[in-house]
């Protein structure tokens, strides 16, 4: 949740929001703030507890517990205002292939409570938008999956909502579909708030302003991509293949070291993954000390921590000890071993 800041501009509010079904605990005591015209990205694995959220914002479900506020409407009290506000892009993208484009979006837009001037100008401002008028007149079925998507979108804009929420909106795009659709993103992401799930860290790299992570139904990260990079950065793996005596407890004595893993043996010398947080390069160290207890180095490195491990370390199976399942949301719908515990921005 947003510290010290004024909340007027929170477009989305979730507070300590839980979903049980049956014994699953789908999400599990979440809270986080969206801010009005930001793009943040909400990334997890697969069941990880994407799904549920959004449909916890969307009013498709109710939690168990907890408080969705919509720009500052209680979502259960008012579901039907609060609805209003936000257009949502399910990752199914629920369409009519035996309908033309443009009957579909009249179709939606009737369903929306649209009529007369008010429903041509929004429909020609969300295919404006969403660059589908070659396919305006196709039936939806002959059209390829990257305009399904778009309109798909389409049928989110109708209504001129401030809140986007998109589950997916690039899943089962190829390569080339998906970059059209990212900029598309960026750019109706300019004019509204934008949240969108996806387990693919590229996608959010390239979109959003700032990052949730979720796995096993609860928040373990948050924060700007600088942020999560600066403390992916912070991170490092030293490697190193040492001959010598005590060389484990004579690595443990080192500042900053967090953890050492053996990872085998050749030829008499042993391996070691040396795990390094804080400021400063421990490998003069380790060499001032190979040379004061007569090991014999033959290898001595550091690689830097990406993204990409920071997010492998969250979200792997047994990276937050708390949780009680691999996956925990209906069925519907590197190399670095990290486990210091989730941080929270």
């Amino acid at each position: 949740m947003a510290d010290n800041k004024s909340t007027a501009d929170l477009t989305i509010q979730v507070s300590g929001v839980t979903k049980t079904f049956g014994p699953t605990v789908a999400v599990n005591d979440v809270s986080f703030d969206v801010r009005k015209g930001e793009v943040v990205g909400f990334l997890g694995p697969n069941g990880s507890g994407k799904t549920t959220t959004m449909r916890l914002l969307t009013s498709y479900y109710t939690p168990d517990r907890g408080e969705i506020l919509i720009e500052g409407s209680d979502n259960q009290e008012n579901d039907l205002a609060t609805r209003q506000k936000i257009g949502y892009l399910p990752e199914n993208n629920p369409l009519y292939g035996d309908m033309l484009v443009h009957e579909y979006l009249d179709f939606v837009a009737d369903l929306r409570g649209l009529s007369g001037s008010e429903k041509k100008a929004n429909i020609e401002q969300a295919v404006d938008e969403t660059h589908i008028a070659e396919i305006y007149y196709k039936p939806i079925s002959e059209c390829s999956k990257g305009y399904r998507q778009r309109a798909g979108l389409a049928q989110a804009l109708l209504h001129r909502p401030n809140i986007l929420i998109m589950d997916e909106p690039t899943e089962g795009l190829d390569p080339n579909q998906r970059v059209p659709i990212r900029e598309l993103i960026k750019t109706i992401g300019a004019q509204r708030t934008v949240l969108l799930s996806t387990h693919v860290l590229s996608e959010v790299e390239q979109t959003c302003d700032r990052l949730l992570v979720i796995t096993r139904g609860r928040i373990v990260a948050q924060g700007t991509l600088d942020d999560l990079r600066a403390q992916a950065r912070s991170r490092r793996q030293v490697n190193i293949e040492v001959k010598g005596k005590g060389v484990k407890a004579g690595l443990r004595e080192i500042p900053n070291v967090d953890e050492i893993e053996d990872v085998g043996a050749v030829d008499g010398r042993r391996r070691y993954s040396v795990l390094v947080s804080g400021e400063g390069d421990v490998r003069p160290q380790v060499f001032d000390m190979a040379k004061r207890r007569d090991w014999v180095l033959w290898d001595l490195h550091e690689e830097g921590a990406s993204l990409s491990d920071l997010f492998h370390s969250l979200t792997a199976p047994g990276a937050d000890e708390e949780s009680q399942t691999e996956s925990n949301e209906p069925t519907e719908g590197g190399r670095f071993r990290w486990r210091w515990p989730p941080f929270r921005a």
